[in-house]
Order: C-alpha cells, then sequence, then structure tokens
C-alpha cells in the first residue's frame, strides 16, 4: 500500500474518531440543555437585562442564585458534569441566545481532574469569550476561578495554575474579570471542610454564602 493511501486511511479515520467524540458530547448534554431552555422559554424576558450564570454543576446547585439577586432577570444555564469544551458546543443555547449584558462563566473544575491542562481549558474559555464578544462587544464576562474542594484537594496545584492564567488572562480586556473563590474558602492554607456536602465536591449554602459575597458587587455593578 503507498504512502498515500497510508496517510488517507489515518486522516479518515481520525476524522471519524473526532466526529464520534462530539456526537458523543451531544449525547451526554444535549438532553440536559434542551431541558434548561424549555424552562427558560416559559420565564425569561428578553425586554429585561439578563445576567447568565453557566458552566458545570457548581453554577447548576446554586439553588438560591436567582433568589439572592431579586433585583436582576437571571439566568442559571449550569449544566452537570460539563468542561469548557462542552459549554463551547453550547455557547447559542446556553449563553448567546439570552443576549446577556453579563455572562459569569465556571468551567475548569471538570477539565482537570479529567487530566486536561490548564493551557487547553484556558484557550477553550478564550474562544467561549471571543464567541460571546463577536454577538455583543459590550457583554462583561466574568471568570469564575476553580474552586477548591475536599476530594480533589490532591491536584490543588493544577487548580492554582489554572486560576493565575485566568487572572492573568482577564487583564488584557477591562471587560472581562477574575473573581477569586478559591482564598475565600480556605482558612489560611487549610480548606473549610464544613463548606461542602457528603461527596465532598458539591457546596452546601455555607459554601454559595462565600460565593455571593465573592460576587456580588460583580453583579450588581451597572
Amino acid at each position: 500500500m503507498s504512502n498515500f493511501k497510508v496517510s488517507f486511511l489515518i486522516t479518515v479515520f481520525l476524522l471519524s474518531i473526532s466526529n464520534y467524540c462530539i456526537s458523543q458530547t451531544e449525547n451526554i448534554f444535549t438532553e440536559e440543555v434542551e431541558n434548561i431552555t424549555r424552562k427558560y422559554d416559559t420565564i425569561w424576558d428578553s425586554k429585561k437585562e439578563t445576567i447568565v450564570f453557566t458552566g458545570s454543576s457548581s453554577v447548576r446547585l446554586w439553588r438560591k442564585l436567582e433568589q439572592e439577586f431579586p433585583n436582576h432577570q437571571i439566568v442559571n444555564s449550569g449544566f452537570g458534569g460539563s468542561q469548557a469544551s462542552d459549554l463551547l458546543l453550547f455557547t447559542d443555547e446556553l449563553i448567546l441566545s439570552y443576549n446577556p449584558k453579563k455572562v459569569f462563566i465556571y468551567e475548569g473544575d471538570n477539565d482537570l481532574w479529567a487530566d486536561k491542562r490548564p493551557a487547553d481549558v484556558l484557550d477553550t474559555t478564550a474562544e467561549i469569550i471571543r464567541r460571546i464578544k463577536s454577538k455583543n462587544p459590550a457583554t462583561e464576562v466574568i471568570l469564575i476561578a476553580a474552586k477548591p474542594s475536599i476530594s480533589r484537594w490532591k491536584i490543588r496545584g493544577k487548580y492554582k495554575r489554572l486560576n493565575r492564567k485566568m487572572k492573568r488572562f482577564t487583564k488584557n480586556d477591562p471587560q472581562v474579570y477574575y473573581v477569586d473563590v478559591w482564598k475565600p474558602m480556605l482558612n489560611k492554607r487549610k480548606l473549610k471542610t464544613d463548606i461542602f456536602i457528603e461527596d465532598g465536591l458539591h457546596m452546601n449554602q455555607k459554601g454559595y454564602d462565600i460565593w455571593y459575597e465573592a460576587m456580588k458587587d460583580l453583579v450588581n455593578q451597572p
């Protein structure tokens, strides 16, 4: 078999694998995304300014999010288990369709646990921001730091590297912000363990109280 045929077959195989992976991602999250959009189809008011919170389960499980910011129209489009690449796939449905004034993004937690590099997470996040800005350059984007947790404490070094990269990245655009939830969830260098539910990953209301304090000014500022 010629080298050309071998190269061609390898290319076809790689493309097939890539398409399979994309379809698998769609199969995993499509139903949940459809449920989110269906929910907000009935309650979202397009005439009001909107703030979108999106990302993985730490956002999805913020049950009192809308109640804690009653003066704003909040869309919580978090979807459990997601990574930055998943949010990129569903940017239209979960962010752009609401024409938001502000977007709070929490991704990276699951990415790093899945052994992705912090630089790759940031690259994908930058592409999400580019798509948001291409729709409306005035939209503000707030990147929420990867949080510490009991169950993933052993890779805290990777989380801290991602957070440093995100913080530096936001300095390049005055409409992109970084909100630190890492330090407030620590007691000096030790993790506050009473802010998590039994799985050691997701937060109880004490944890979300910390998030509220970290983000309230960014939500409320004009």
